[in-house]
């Protein structure tokens, strides 16, 4: 759905640039695997025995790999990235372990804690991206390499837990994923990590946990207990110091 989404912009810009494209391979296909096959199967993965509310909070921790990252490419983080990254690790591991810090995850929040890698991981790799090759172009390469590398586990699961029927009640959700939460969101993240970087991009992620928890509230009658409240405030003081300039 995705591919199809981009594929009536991106296809004639992705003619133009297959040259380009070609001599690319090699990173594009690194950054399909880890934006597209890993990230998406880990995320759908995780909401397999965790909540909603959850996965938004740890994926709110995601700037904090992505400083990690920029530290690791030279970039100075300073005494605020630094306090930052342990006040939003702390709380991602307080709510993780449901409040008592013991080793007890949920197998869920480890996928999507492997998830928030992957996805710090490919927005690291956009800073890489080669100036000459389109948004477009990109967006569907990175698209149809990620497809196809998903291709083996698909079939392993087709043949391990059979198909499904599209129902009146699925193919509205698969359309939003396939359309916004897939290609209308990758490009926009694309786009912005190329204005501004990730470090600043990542500032999107200060929103997860209350962009995802009042939903999750409303539609999937999720709980949020002191412990969940606690986390999110953890997660956010973190990130918006480690996001501050320092002195």
């Amino acid at each position: 759905m995705a591919i199809a989404a981009v594929a009536s912009f991106a296809v004639r810009e992705t003619c133009r640039q297959r040259r380009l494209i070609r001599a690319r391979l090699g990173y594009l296909t690194r950054a399909s695997l880890l934006g597209v096959t890993v990230y998406n199967t880990l995320v759908n993965q995780a909401g397999v025995t965790t909540s909603a509310g959850n996965m938004g909070m740890i994926m709110a921790a995601s700037p904090v790999l992505m400083a990690v990252y920029a530290r690791l490419g030279g970039k100075r983080l300073g005494a605020r990235g630094v306090t930052g990254m342990l006040i939003a690790c702390a709380g991602v591991l307080l709510l993780v372990s449901k409040g008592s810090l013991a080793p007890d995850f949920a197998a869920g929040d480890l996928w999507m804690v492997a998830a928030a890698f992957s996805f710090a991981s490919y927005s690291a790799l956009l800073k890489l991206r080669p100036a000459e090759i389109g948004g477009l172009a990109f967006l569907f390469t990175t698209f149809v390499l990620g497809a196809l590398m998903l291709l083996p586990a698909y079939g392993i699961s087709l043949a391990a837990q059979g198909g499904f029927e599209p129902t009146a009640g699925t193919v509205g959700p698969l359309l939003y994923v396939g359309v916004f939460s897939s290609a209308v969101a990758f490009f926009a993240w694309n786009k912005a990590i190329a204005l501004i970087g990730a470090a600043r991009a990542g500032i999107v992620y200060y929103l997860q946990p209350v962009c995802v928890a009042l939903p999750s509230f409303a539609l999937l009658d999720e709980e949020t207990g002191p412990t969940r409240i606690l986390c999110m405030a953890l997660i956010l003081d973190g990130v918006m110091i480690g996001a501050g300039r320092s002195k």
